[in-house]
């Protein structure tokens, strides 16, 4: 109920801010979540070596125990033979790790309603559980191998500061992985009985009258042959487990034609879903995604992500509180892109479907994008945050930061930090309440884009309570450094400094935080340091390279 209330203020409380203006911001049920589970371990014995590796009880299939690491073949699990009863993997001494030769599919997957009501599947909870002790490694052998978890069945991750859990390839485990290697596994999918724009819906999203048009069965990524997998409904407090103090390393292999997975799709995924300290490292395609639903972030870091590393569509209406974005110095598209409306067409009205709330409405408090305004990574060249397609985000005390090198082509605009290209979104931000950008500060050479050169869209941020740094050429923007933008400091250098020492052209800034929050950004120089101990690239002792501005 914390969680769920917390963002029903920060919504509301954004919306306050829009002086003589009515109108709602995100509608979030407070609900009751239950998402407790035995995370200890009983490793006792009499006293010989035992196999720590984890057991099917039904069929007796056990994992091989072999240099540390326990291996599971395609006769354990499988897509096509998925999890079917509830399995505990445990940490294992001297960091071993569960190692999974095909991909791990938890529980079944449902194409028709009739099918699940036969199995008894209406929502989070009613089917298989996967436990991960804190501390565990999950590691996959094949790169066309993923993780899946199931409408019905869930996951408990739940590691902890000193005992994060991590879900990573064969080859990192073997430490043939290099820092920034990507597609050595596919990625995790998790689906859930959330809304999303793809179904057919009556009523508003929230209201009494909101039901399912027929029925909603959304083929995730990597849906092919024995990988398929749906996600999709009308529960948009879902509960598909907990994920907590998690890595999620070196991802995005194509497991199907010309689709390569995330770190984490998270497609319908509800609220009563929990998600804190999070992290995705050296992916291909985007860090985290997510596909309509409603579940919340809390403390996120995205390291060497090479395409976006937040992207969102198809209705999602969570928030995302406290994140720190961090692109290579050579890789990486954007920061943030968010669309309103899966399978968009400028040929539809889509009026009717965002006046009963079913295009994506994000908040999002607390972000640091550092970006390099390199000219072509991966997929495309660095940028900050692309709002499009009917979308109605709530951005606050937030930065993007692309002055650590020069931007490689100058002022040709594709380095934008802010990049709106949706007529819904622009009409709601310049008459509205439910489109809300304020207390960022944006320092690109490239500063805006738009497709509307009728909307001054750098004037309307500005009014909005947002501030532009001057920025030409490369401009370190740390205390020892700078003289004209001072904004970060620490070591690395990744912390937003006092206020009282912050400069933004050569003068105290005008942007101030709102909502309550201490400092601008996804950590404060001298504060607690919630990314310490647990993640993964970003402090020494723990990681292969230091970061590329340091």
């Amino acid at each position: 109920m914390k969680r769920a209330q917390k963002k029903l203020l920060l919504a509301a409380a954004i919306a306050a801010l829009l002086a003589g203006c009515d109108g709602g911001g995100v509608s979030v049920e407070p609900k009751t979540v239950d998402n407790s589970v035995n995370n200890s371990v009983d490793n006792s014995g009499s006293g010989s070596t035992e196999n720590p590796c984890a057991t099917i009880e039904s069929t007796g299939v056990q994992g091989e125990y072999s240099s540390g690491n326990c291996y599971y073949d395609t006769e354990f699990v499988s897509a096509s033979n998925p999890l079917n009863e509830d399995l505990y993997l445990s940490a294992l001494d001297d960091d071993g790790a569960h190692i999974f030769t095909g991909s791990l599919f938890v529980g079944e997957s449902y194409a028709s309603d009739t099918d699940m009501e036969a199995a008894g599947i209406t929502e989070g909870g009613d089917g298989v559980k996967l436990e991960i002790q804190a501390g565990a490694t999950i590691a996959f052998k094949d790169n066309s191998a993923f993780m899946v978890v199931n409408r019905g069945s869930q996951v408990f991750a739940r590691g902890t500061e000193s005992a994060p859990i991590t879900f990573t390839s064969e080859t990192d485990v073997l430490g043939t992985a290099g820092a920034e290697d990507v597609s050595q596994w596919g990625g995790m999918v998790i689906n859930g009985f959330g809304v999303t724009n793809k179904c057919e819906y009556t009523g508003t999203v929230g209201a009494d009258d909101f039901t399912l048009s027929g029925e909603c069965h959304v083929a995730a990524e990597g849906s092919t042959d024995d990988n398929t997998s749906y996600y999709g409904g009308d529960n948009n407090a879902d509960n598909s487990g907990e994920l907590s103090y998690v890595v999620v390393k070196h991802t995005g292999a194509e497991v199907a034609s010309g689709d390569e997975l995330n770190g984490i799709a998270f497609d319908a995924v509800g609220n009563g879903t929990v998600i804190s300290n999070l992290q995705t490292y050296s992916t291909y395609d985007d860090g985290i995604e997510f596909f309509g639903g409603a579940v919340d972030v809390e403390n996120y870091v995205a390291l060497y992500v090479r395409d976006d590393s937040i992207d969102i569509d198809e209705g999602y209406r969570g928030s995302i509180t406290n994140a720190l974005v961090i692109q290579s110095e050579t890789d990486g598209n954007h920061c943030i892109e968010a669309d309103g409306i899966g399978s968009y067409s400028d040929a539809t009205d889509y009026s009717s479907l965002i006046a009963r709330g079913l295009n994506s409405r994000p908040v999002i408090d607390g972000l640091t994008c550092i970006i390099s305004p390199q000219e072509e990574g991966t997929h495309d060249p660095g940028a900050g945050w692309r709002l499009r397609e009917g979308i109605y985000p709530m951005i606050t005390n937030s930065m993007i930061v692309a002055s650590f090198m020069a931007d490689e082509t100058g002022l040709e605009g594709d380095n934008y930090c802010l990049r709106v290209e949706s007529e819904q979104t622009r009409d709601e931000a310049s008459s509205g309440t439910e489109v809300a950008l304020t207390s960022n500060i944006f320092a690109c050479e490239d500063r805006t884009k738009t497709d509307e050169d009728s909307f001054d869209l750098e004037t309307w941020a500005v009014d909005s309570g947002n501030q532009f740094q001057d920025i030409s050429g490369a401009v370190d923007p740390t205390l020892d450094s700078a003289t004209n933008f001072v904004l970060l400091g620490g070591t690395p250098a990744m912390y937003t400094v006092d206020s009282d020492a912050q400069v933004i052209n050569d003068d105290d800034p005008t942007v101030s935080t709102v909502l309550d929050r201490a400092y601008l950004g996804a950590l404060e120089q001298d504060g607690s340091d919630w990314t310490k101990g647990w993640t993964y690239g970003l402090h020494e002792g723990s990681r292969a390279q230091p970061l590329w501005f340091e």
